[in-house]
């Protein structure tokens, strides 16, 4: 019964409410590069989003799962690059986190509160942690032992939160990129700006956009605009295919009535989808960032909720990982050892839902498509989250070669 409601929650807000935050994030960061309407962004989007999810061009996620890792990798080492050009200001950039954070600058020090609701709010979205969506790529993983999987999960936190997102807001806060308003609207009075920001730059993309440009003038706001375009779309991809496969959870069976009702209903989802994106592109950025809190929120209370009932299979897992470690052994995984009843184990061990192939469009399985988009959303995305404020699908790098017994997973 949980797994049903969790699996319905799933699809609704990675169908209705989350994409709206992605397609905004590539309309804004489009609009302030090079000055093209929310709705025509909005179309291009919905077009090539339908050519892979409902016509099966599966040569574009390809192209995309491509180039992402190496403009995420352009991203760090610009946003690096950005940072040391400043090196002089670090002191300053230092000493303004640290008295904002506590606040000791009069500029900020009556929003303490506001400052780690909106840290919590949007850390969800760097890093995944307890989010739910994390556990769809490293269930598609094949090891040896979960806790192996479970590692990687959990270090993708320090990857994406302390290291790519404080790259970014050293680069914003070293070049002055910024203004803060109050109740994070930019109706809201200035609370405070680092005086070098153009007028009439949006705040989100366009802060990470114009700290490019002072470095790379005419160039790094159309690279973010690029690079964001590709990150957030194929984060969109990755929502349809875990809805798809929720969906699949929720109608398996090989009954004639299933069939015929996951066939209509995937066509609904494909549909839904694309007018979420199109309404994201067009929609105030704040109205995108409601409806995307909520779709994060009720997914994390019940995966939460999951995760504490199963805390203690997971801390056996550990110990059981650990101890083989220490015996001088790849760590293998026996359920019977760890008392996780029903576990799967062995080659036939399959993230597929029994009774479904679970496929995507034109025969693509979860396994196959997290094959082919993961770096796209797998924390690549999530680089961006704290400052350009678009979140990503899934957590942490999901490993697709390793051993070749397929086991569960624990994740984060």
């Amino acid at each position: 019964m949980y797994a049903s409601v969790f699996a319905f929650v799933t699809v609704v807000a990675l169908t209705l409410l989350m994409p709206g935050v992605q397609a905004n994030g590539i309309s804004s960061a489009a609009a302030n590069a090079w000055g093209i309407p929310p709705w025509v962004a909005g179309a291009a989007v919905i077009i090539v989003l339908a050519f892979i999810i409902v016509g099966g061009v599966k040569r574009i996620a390809s192209f995309a799962g491509f180039v992402v890792p190496i403009m995420a990798v352009l991203y760090i080492v610009g946003a690096i690059v950005v940072v040391i050009m400043n090196a002089h200001k670090l002191p300053e950039v230092i000493e303004l986190i640290v008295s904002s954070a506590f606040g000791v600058n009069a500029a900020f020090g009556g929003i303490v509160g506001s400052a780690i609701e909106w840290g919590v709010k949007r850390g969800i979205y760097s890093n995944e942690a307890g989010q739910g969506t994390g556990p769809h790529s490293a269930a598609a993983a094949e090891v040896s032992h979960p806790t192996k999987q479970g590692l990687v999960q959990a270090g993708s936190i320090y990857i994406d939160t302390l290291f790519v997102c404080s790259a970014t807001a050293f680069m914003i806060l070293s070049t002055g990129m910024y203004k803060v308003f109050e109740g994070g609207a930019e109706d809201g009075r200035v609370l405070g700006e680092g005086g070098s920001l153009p007028e009439g730059v949006a705040s989100g993309a366009g802060y990470a956009q114009s700290a490019f440009d002072s470095v790379l003038p005419g160039l790094g706001a159309s690279f973010i605009a690029v690079s964001l375009a590709f990150f957030a779309f194929t984060t969109i991809v990755a929502y349809y295919y875990m809805a798809e496969t929720n969906l699949a959870f929720l109608l398996r069976g090989d009954s004639p009535a299933r069939i015929a009702a996951r066939t209509w209903l995937s066509r609904l989802l494909q549909l839904a989808i694309l007018g979420s994106a199109f309404i994201g592109t067009v929609n105030r950025t704040e109205v995108a960032w409601m409806l995307g809190d909520i779709g994060v929120g009720i997914m994390a209370w019940l995966n939460i909720t999951g995760i504490l009932v199963l805390r203690s299979a997971a801390l056996r897992a550990l110990r059981d990982y650990e101890k083989q470690r220490k015996s001088g052994l790849d760590p293998q995984f026996d359920p019977a050892a760890v008392r996780v009843h029903g576990a799967a184990s062995g080659p036939s061990a399959r993230t597929n839902v029994p009774g479904t192939s679970t496929t995507g469009s034109e025969g693509w399985g979860f396994r196959e498509v997290l094959a082919r988009v993961p770096r796209s959303f797998h924390g690549a995305h999530s680089r961006f989250a704290r400052v350009l404020r678009v979140p990503l699908a899934t957590g942490s790098p999901a490993s697709t070669q390793c051993d070749a017994t397929s086991r569960g997973c624990v994740t984060k």
